[in-house]
């Protein structure tokens, strides 16, 4: 990651963005739409992230910027400027909300969305997307793991939550069962990995402890105290949620 450390004092997101996970069922399970950004700009830039973006003024007409409505809006409209497909808003499921750390390059609280692949071909837009695949989860995480595809964490922990999905609508079904969950994350000094509200140091990392890791390694099964944190200090990232 390449921002700067979190300090109580960095300022915090106060705008919102949307995130499309789109799905279709391949012949060997769930696949999901990756699209890598350009690698000379953007805050992503080389990375393989699901299509979206910020919300605009003209997606928040007669709703709150920050409500759900608003990003719905602003996911159809990136969905089809960056890939080229029409989604149906009333069909997005949404499941998650990302706050990033304080202090990260784009300050944008953002909301993920779920939804099965509409028909159409795709039409990528060269200054946002260099190329897309259609790829499963695990493939994914593989890719990354040995070093072929950048992902940042929103991307892969949600990948990492779709490894046991069969098919769209498992995953739908699953979405719609469940809260939309937020994460609010905060980075180690060594940003050597992401906390999220559950851990138990999620506190002490902002409030600039630095006593450095506990005693025991973090994914110990004695280490004491709840976990809710990617370890990014290792290929492959290691994901611990013990909550």
């Amino acid at each position: 990651m390449d921002s700067v450390p979190e300090s109580p004092n960095a300022p915090v997101a106060t705008r919102t963005a949307a995130t499309v996970v789109l799905l279709r069922d391949g012949e060997l399970g769930l696949e999901v739409l990756l699209a890598e950004r350009p690698s000379d700009r953007g805050s992503f830039a080389g990375a393989w992230v699901f299509p979206g973006g910020a919300v605009d003024e003209s997606d928040a007409v007669g709703a709150p910027p920050e409500g759900l409505e608003a990003a719905r809006r602003a996911a159809v409209r990136e969905v089809e400027e960056e890939v080229g497909l029409v989604i149906d808003a009333q069909e997005l499921v949404p499941f998650s909300l990302w706050t990033p750390p304080r202090g990260a390059p784009k300050q944008l609280t953002t909301a993920f969305f779920a939804v099965r692949v509409p028909d159409g071909e795709l039409r990528l837009a060269p200054d946002e997307v260099v190329a897309a695949e259609w790829l499963r989860p695990i493939d994914a995480l593989d890719r990354h793991a040995a070093g072929g595809l950048t992902l940042w964490p929103p991307t892969w922990v949600t990948l990492h939550g779709l490894l046991d999905a069969p098919s769209v609508d498992a995953a739908l079904a699953g979405f719609a069962a469940g809260e939309v969950r937020p994460f609010r994350a905060r980075r180690d000094e060594a940003r050597r990995m992401v906390l999220w509200q559950e851990d138990e140091e999620y506190d002490a990392i902002l409030a600039g402890d630095r006593r450095g890791p506990a005693a025991v390694p973090d994914d110990a099964p004695d280490a004491r105290g709840n976990r809710h944190r990617l370890m990014m200090d290792r290929l492959p990232w290691v994901y611990l949620h013990t909550f």
